[in-house]
C-alpha cells in the first residue's frame, strides 16, 4: 500500500538539518528544536494513517454496498412502486 512515511522523514530530516546548522553553536535551542521537529514527525505520521485507515473503510463499505444493490432485486422493487400508478380497467 502507499504511505507517506518517507516523504514525511525526508521533510523532517531537512528541517533538522536546518536547525543543526542555524543553531550549531546554540546546542539547547538546536535540541529543543530538534524535538519540536519530532513530534512534528509523531503526529503528522499518525495523522496520515489514520486518514488512509479511514479511507480504505469507506472505499471497502462503499464497494460492500455497491454489491449489496447489485443484488437487490430492482424489478420487483420498481413493480410495487408503479402498481399505485397503474389505471385500472373494469
Amino acid at each position: 500500500m502507499f504511505t507517506l512515511d518517507t516523504t514525511i522523514d525526508s521533510v523532517q530530516n531537512a528541517k533538522k538539518q536546518v536547525v543543526n546548522t542555524v543553531f550549531a553553536k546554540q546546542e539547547k535551542i538546536a535540541q529543543a528544536l530538534n524535538g519540536f521537529v519530532d513530534a512534528q514527525t509523531t503526529y503528522t505520521k499518525g495523522a496520515v494513517k489514520s486518514g488512509t485507515e479511514v479511507a480504505q473503510t469507506l472505499y471497502n463499505e462503499s464497494v460492500r454496498m455497491a454489491q449489496d444493490a447489485m443484488k437487490y432485486d430492482w424489478t420487483k422493487y420498481f413493480d410495487t412502486m408503479t402498481e399505485a400508478f397503474k389505471v385500472k380497467t373494469k
